[in-house]
């Protein structure tokens, strides 16, 4: 197995800015629209690959003590602003019960991010662009983790002590 730093991945993924990753996809084999359906991963796989990476299913993170995470960007009143929220990671009833944040594989996934915006063109698009890569290092005492931490404590506790059908969005 080959390792990728994380500065080698960002190093890669930055030669890529302003290119259609559409056209990357196509050129490593990664399926798109072909079928018919999209396919909702495409650009998360372009990117693994740009970055160096092998495609990962896993709930580890991507890189060796990194995660690569990508967000859909569009226009707003001339402001590139940030499409949908980011997912981090699914929620496993039995390791939300059994592990506090600081424990959990969100935490993991969480605490050292490479972020790539990738512009947005409309549903169904034949193309998007990466246009920014970043590299987020969080620590235990961040305020923006700090509101994750409490978002993630009132869920796992809601999920302890009322069951997993109570939660919602």
């Amino acid at each position: 197995m080959k390792i990728v730093t994380r500065t080698t991945a960002i190093n890669n993924l930055k030669k890529y800015i302003g290119q259609d990753l559409r056209a990357l996809a196509l050129k490593h084999g990664i399926t798109t629209y072909e079928t018919g359906k999209q396919n909702k991963g495409w650009k998360g796989l372009v990117l693994e690959r740009l970055a160096g990476l092998q495609t990962n299913v896993s709930k580890a993170p991507n890189g060796l003590s990194y995660e690569l995470k990508s967000v859909a960007f569009h226009y707003v009143k001339n402001d590139l602003v940030p499409k949908e929220t980011m997912a981090i990671t699914m929620i496993n009833t039995a390791e939300l019960k059994a592990h506090s944040f600081f424990d959990s594989h969100c935490w993991n996934k969480l605490k050292a991010i490479i972020f790539c915006a990738v512009k947005w063109n409309g549903k169904n698009s034949n193309d998007g662009q990466l246009t920014k890569v970043a590299s987020l290092d969080f620590s235990e005492d961040d305020g923006l983790i700090k509101e994750v931490k409490a978002d993630y404590d009132f869920i796992r506790a809601k999920l302890i002590k009322k069951g997993f059908s109570t939660l919602t969005g």
